[in-house]
C-alpha cells in the first residue's frame, strides 16, 4: 500500500502528500548541500521521525499505565559526516513531563523510546544518543 506519494517541484524541493489524510509537507537541500534551507531537509525529517517515534511509543506505554507525559518533548540535533555525506549521529534530548513517575515507570517510558521502529530500523553505523530528563 503507498503511503505517500512525492513529488520533485524544482529549486532542491521536494513535496510529499500522505495517501490516507492528504497532509503535505515539504523539504529543501540544506544549505550546506546547495539548497537554500527554507524547511526541513531529508536528512532533518529522519533525525526528528527518530524522535517523533520516540515519543509515540512513549505515549503508547503511558496511555496503557494511565500516565499522562503530555507536554513532554524532544530536541533533536543531527550530525552530519562526509565521504560518503551521511548522517553519522542523531543526538535526542527527552525531557519528560514528570508528574510523579516511579522509577520502574520511568524504565518503561525509556525502554519504549529506545526500542521504537524507527530506532530499530536504523542503520547500526548510526550513532543514536538519547538523553532522558524528567521535569514537572
Amino acid at each position: 500500500m503507498v503511503i505517500s506519494e512525492v513529488v520533485f517541484v524544482g529549486e532542491l524541493s521536494t513535496e510529499a502528500t500522505h495517501a490516507r489524510s492528504s497532509s503535505q509537507l515539504t523539504t529543501d537541500a540544506p544549505i550546506d548541500n546547495n539548497g537554500l534551507g527554507r524547511t526541513f531537509s531529508p536528512t532533518d525529517l529522519l533525525a526528528t521521525s527518530l524522535a517523533s517515534c520516540m515519543l509515540t511509543i512513549m505515549g503508547i506505554r503511558a496511555n496503557e499505565s494511565n500516565l499522562d507525559i503530555s507536554g513532554t518533548t524532544a530536541d533533536v540535533t543531527k550530525v552530519m559526516a562526509s565521504n560518503p555525506r551521511r548522517v553519522e549521529e542523531v543526538k535526542v534530548d527527552l525531557k519528560i513531563k514528570d508528574r510523579n513517575l516511579t522509577d520502574a515507570q520511568k524504565k518503561v517510558l525509556e525502554k519504549a523510546a529506545q526500542t521504537c521502529p524507527v530506532a530499530l530500523s536504523l542503520s547500526e553505523t548510526l550513532k543514536q544518543t538519547v538523553s532522558f530528563s524528567y521535569h514537572k
